[in-house]
């Protein structure tokens, strides 16, 4: 099935992990994709084994290297119809022991790289344009020791409302995916899963290729009429009582 043939998306965060796998799902189904990552190495080897790809080095955080993301898909494809705000990061220690600097590091990625994408997709993005935030369970459940990422995750679905009410007249949608427990080194160099503070049993792991199955549907046409949705894709934990 080639869903994005003829358009042109770019990945953040897609050097690895559930981005890379996002970038390779849109990819073979026809995107031409800009992978952005802060690691640029690694950004141009994930490309290199995509069909019609480029790279990008790009920290979310700065908005002028967002601006200059965004323009270099543009220089390169032609157009803009996809973004998805994958890039992330999660840190561990107490609230009481957090500064402004500690929060600001997390929300500057995890939130307001969001933010930046989106602006510039208002200003490019033509009707049938999709943005994809993906978001976390803890947005909706937690543990200790990760408030800024939490609380970063769960402003990122209320940024994918404003955008879908924002966006519609403009004929963009905006939809967020919440992961669970995937199969990644992020996942398992969490201290807190290390520390068993989080337990994750092994039956309950997903596959990154399971987020970018979901962000592949909400990224195409046949979610015409999805927008604003948070869309849990985490094995039901989050259904357990």
């Amino acid at each position: 099935m080639m869903r994005f043939e003829g358009k042109a998306a770019i990945v953040t965060g897609g050097a690895s992990g559930i981005g890379l796998a996002i970038a390779r799902r849109l990819a073979d189904e026809g995107a031409r994709v800009l992978v952005a990552d802060l690691d640029e190495a690694k950004a141009k080897a994930a490309a290199d084994g995509l069909s019609g790809a480029a790279a990008v080095r790009c920290d979310v955080s700065d908005e002028g290297e967002v601006t200059r993301a965004c323009e270099t898909a543009v220089q390169a494809f032609g157009r803009l119809d996809i973004v998805v705000n994958n890039a992330g990061l999660m840190t561990f220690a107490p609230i009481a022991e957090l500064t402004a600097a500690d929060w600001l590091k997390v929300l500057g990625v995890d939130l307001l790289g969001a933010a930046h994408f989106t602006r510039e997709m208002f200003a490019r993005a033509k009707p049938g344009a999709a943005i994809v935030n993906i978001a976390s369970v803890h947005a909706v459940e937690t543990t200790p020791n990760v408030a800024p990422y939490a609380a970063a995750k769960a402003a990122l679905l209320s940024l994918t409302r404003s955008t879908a009410i924002e966006g519609r007249p403009r004929g963009l949608r905006a939809n967020a995916v919440l992961p669970g427990a995937i199969d990644t080194p992020m996942l398992w160099s969490n201290p807190n899963v290390k520390s068993g503070a989080e337990v994750i049993d092994k039956a309950d792991v997903g596959r990154p290729e399971d987020i970018a199955a979901a962000v592949a549907f909400l990224a195409s046409d046949d979610a015409a009429f999805v927008t604003g949705a948070a869309f849990n894709v985490d094995g039901g934990r989050l259904a357990r009582l």
